[in-house]
């Protein structure tokens, strides 16, 4: 099946324009957050919301590419009455491990004004009670984001790069990682109401590639909103 999403010329393009090239990784300056967010901003961001909620398979993919694992992402709403953007419970793990997910998150996304959005990450001094959370968010009411661990220098900045597709990624070499001798870790991140591209790579202290996907990022197509 043909995917929507850009061929690796364009990923090496994003990658270039949002997290410099690989040898250098170029830091960026970080948006400034806005005071002031415009109506048509919040209606921007409402959309980005609801397209990135749901969950999506990798299998289509795995199927066409074996070096690609089958991997179900969920992304689910969390504490929606909060007045401080968005907030949602994020759980990755391979098909034939559905109950032993290999990363589980909160992404707490925020306008930043003039078109600008980024998605905070956070993670969890103990995951293991979370598992599955996405079936049953309550789990997480009367709680809140003090509990949790900001992984600070990774968020994932996103704008509306064409009518309904958002795209972006981490800025410069912020974002510390120590995975199989990495010293820093990227995010590129394409997002439409169907699919969800993300290609993650860790990157050692002489800017060489040492763990994440070569070819180019996962593509998770969406089964449920």
């Amino acid at each position: 099946m043909a995917s929507r999403f850009p061929s690796i010329l364009r990923l090496s393009l994003l990658s270039t324009i949002f997290l410099g090239a690989c040898g250098s990784a170029a830091s960026l300056s970080r948006p400034e957050v806005s005071t002031v967010v415009s109506s048509a901003s919040q209606a921007t961001m409402n959309r980005l919301a609801r397209m990135l909620a749901g969950s999506y398979s990798s299998e289509a993919q795995s199927k066409r590419d074996r070096s690609y694992f089958d991997i179900r992402l969920h992304i689910e709403p969390i504490w929606k009455n909060r007045k401080d953007g968005r907030w949602f419970y994020v759980e990755q793990a391979r098909a034939d491990y559905l109950d032993q997910p290999y990363r589980q998150r909160v992404y707490h996304l925020v306008d930043l004004g003039k078109g600008s959005f980024e998605s905070q990450i956070l993670t969890f001094a103990d995951p293991q009670p979370y598992i599955g959370a996405w079936k049953n968010t309550a789990i997480f009411e009367g709680k809140d984001p003090s509990m949790l661990v900001s992984r600070d220098g990774c968020g994932v900045m996103m704008a509306e790069t064409t009518p309904g597709t958002f795209s972006g990624g981490t800025v410069g070499k912020g974002c510390a990682s120590d995975i199989n001798g990495a010293t820093y870790t990227t995010s590129v991140v394409n997002l439409s109401t169907t699919q969800l591209l993300s290609w993650d790579r860790g990157f050692d202290a002489q800017d060489r590639q040492v763990w994440g996907a070569v070819k180019g990022g996962y593509v998770f197509d969406k089964i449920s909103n």
